[in-house]
């Protein structure tokens, strides 16, 4: 259990650039399933090289960024349709991945990451030492992203998913905001593609593959659960479900599913988090009876003044 809360907290660094196209820019991303491998690439590339192992994530963190510009370059210049931008950006960079590690999985062997330590101490997987050391990175993120979209730049980003029209004529450059956001978005997919090599161990190429709907699973099973009315609110759903998902994921093994069942399972857990909400069935949950939707008690009028015939 406290193995998956682990990888559950940073694929919550994931889901939260999930969340940045899928909820924020309204932009249906698949450049995910490759930008994450090629941030595992890149930091496992840079260690093998003997460079610093923080310098490596953080350069992980930047080639994802250069994939989603990429994406967001072809889309809005190219006037390629998004969902196929996307796919085209996701399909160069198996190659590229490929370029970049010179083969399809490399492997940590006595190379020193940001993880050794912790796998060193003993403590992975068996204490929640672990546990608070990445709560602690996830919510400083998490914080992060909270500011980011509270600025004027961030409200413009949002303004542009939720009306691009409205706000271009207002004269924001709505083609700079989506390649901003799909840059941070995959910048963040990259940083946790890095770490989550460093956690398992090696980077491989195939890692990516179906990535998306894992982000995708997180942020609407935790947005279902916490609802999105505020941005930290979003946010932290998004983290909760990131973490749910991997300890029903656990579960599921644990009660004899095993490894070829994950996708299934995964598809599952999105199409109940979709239908749930619709059907009603979490409003007969006394915590998320009318939620989001309670209105303001009506203020009592002062009684009228009764005047009195001679």
């Amino acid at each position: 259990m406290i193995g998956a809360i682990e990888v559950g907290l940073l694929y919550g660094i994931f889901a939260l650039g999930v969340y940045l196209t899928f909820r924020v820019l309204n932009f249906p991303d698949l450049t995910v399933d490759g930008s994450l491998t090629t941030g595992a690439a890149t930091a496992a590339a840079l260690i093998h090289a003997g460079q610093s192992p923080l310098l490596a994530t953080l350069a992980g963190g930047v080639t994802g960024m250069i994939a989603g510009a990429v994406t967001g370059i072809l889309h809005t210049k190219g006037k390629i349709d998004g969902l196929l931008a996307g796919i085209l950006t996701m399909i160069a960079l198996w190659s590229i991945n490929l370029r970049i590690m010179g083969k399809s999985n490399l492997p940590f062997l006595r190379e020193e990451t940001l993880i050794s330590p912790l796998r060193e101490a003993g403590w992975m997987g068996k204490t929640w030492y672990v546990v608070l050391i990445f709560l602690v990175v996830v919510f400083a993120i998490k914080l992060l992203v909270d500011w980011f979209l509270s600025t004027d730049l961030g409200l413009a980003i949002q303004a542009t998913g939720n009306n691009e029209q409205m706000i271009r004529s207002f004269g924001v450059n709505t083609d700079g905001m989506k390649i901003l956001t799909l840059s941070i978005s995959n910048g963040l997919v990259g940083l946790a593609g890095a770490l989550i090599a460093q956690y398992n161990g090696v980077a491989d190429i195939s890692m990516g593959i179906g990535v998306i709907l894992v982000g995708l699973a997180s942020v609407i099973l935790g947005q279902a659960l916490l609802g999105q009315r505020w941005i930290w609110l979003a946010t932290l759903a998004v983290v909760v479900g990131a973490v749910l998902y991997r300890i029903i994921i656990f579960g599921a093994l644990r009660i004899g599913f095993n490894q070829d069942d994950m996708k299934l399972m995964t598809a599952l857990l999105v199409i109940a988090a979709l239908l749930l909400p619709r059907w009603g069935f979490l409003k007969r949950i006394p915590s998320f009876k009318n939620r989001g939707n309670r209105r303001p008690e009506p203020t009592p009028q002062p009684a009228a003044a009764t005047t009195t015939g001679a």
